[in-house]
């Protein structure tokens, strides 16, 4: 006589047919299972608390700015970065501690790897490491390629391509198991405009980066990705346009207005939070739909 059960109404010879052993392994087996999976989900849970830290490159103003900000009211401490802009970014933690939170300041030239590591360094000593490093700091010079500057173009290199380097191998080394990696890449590597040229280049950098390191830091749950924001109303993307320049963007946009670096902190945080753990070596467009 068979042991077998046909739980599918079909005949014992049929594919619905299970075994009770093979049941019953099945419910030994499933609270195991569910146990790996809740130690994963839980190994990827980097969202705000006292005890977390974040490290904003470029931070004094602009996007940098406003994700230090966004971070510090999602419960991080957090490390604020300039190379010459001391009174902003002092002003950026002021800002961070009146509203309750915790950060302190750093002066350090993304491109320099002496400067780099001392950064994150610091970012030891005043908080006990780090948590989520966003790979902000970048600079942008324009010019068709016949008219584009030795000087500026190996200064896009230095700042955007080595520095980006330099800020994702600490970040590798130093991030905690279950933190957050996000460098800023940019719309612009899709839109390809005219005088974007080398500065397309370097931003597109940071995309392979992101999905290149996602890759080597598996088993670790951290999760690499890149935002790419659009045009965004920071002084990089206005200054050295007219009025009407910046309006002819504008019109492009379906939700007709720029950007705030506000909108691509709330992208940033969102990735930080524990929900966002899932999305890993991504390149994130938040451009409100110019591409």
């Amino acid at each position: 006589m068979s042991d077998r059960n046909d739980i599918t109404g079909g005949s014992s010879a049929s594919a619905g047919v299970v075994s009770r052993r093979k049941l019953l392994a099945a419910a030994a087996a499933a609270p195991a299972f569910a146990a790996v999976v809740a130690s994963g989900a839980a190994a990827q849970v980097p969202s705000g608390g006292s005890n977390k830290v974040a490290l904003v490159t470029g931070s004094s103003r602009g996007i940098g700015a406003a994700t230090a900000k966004r971070l510090a009211r999602d419960g991080y401490k957090v490390m604020v970065n300039c190379v010459v802009n001391r009174d902003l970014a002092a002003e950026v933690v002021r800002d961070i501690e009146a509203a309750d939170g915790q950060a302190a300041w750093e002066q350090a030239d993304v491109s320099d790897p002496r400067a780099v590591a001392r950064l994150f360094e610091a970012t030891d000593k005043a908080f006990g490491g780090v948590d989520v490093v966003v790979n902000n700091a970048g600079i942008m010079n324009l010019a068709p390629f016949a008219q584009m500057s030795d000087d500026d173009f190996n200064r896009m290199i230095d700042v955007n391509l080595k520095g980006g380097f330099f800020v994702l191998r600490e970040a590798a080394k130093r991030v905690r198991d279950g933190g957050r990696i996000i460098s800023l890449s940019s719309s612009i590597i899709e839109l390809r405009s005219p005088t974007y040229g080398p500065y397309t280049a370097t931003k597109g950098a940071n995309s392979y980066y992101s999905n290149i390191l996602a890759k080597e830091l598996a088993g670790r749950q951290i999760s690499v990705n890149a935002v790419a924001p659009g045009l965004v109303n920071t002084t990089l993307f206005t200054d050295g346009k007219t009025p009407e320049m910046i309006d002819g963007f504008v019109q492009r946009t379906p939700h007709k207005r720029l950007g705030e670096p506000e909108d691509i902190a709330n992208v940033i945080g969102t990735l930080c939070e524990g929900d966002g753990a899932w999305i890993n070596g991504q390149t994130i467009f938040a451009n409100g739909g110019v591409v």
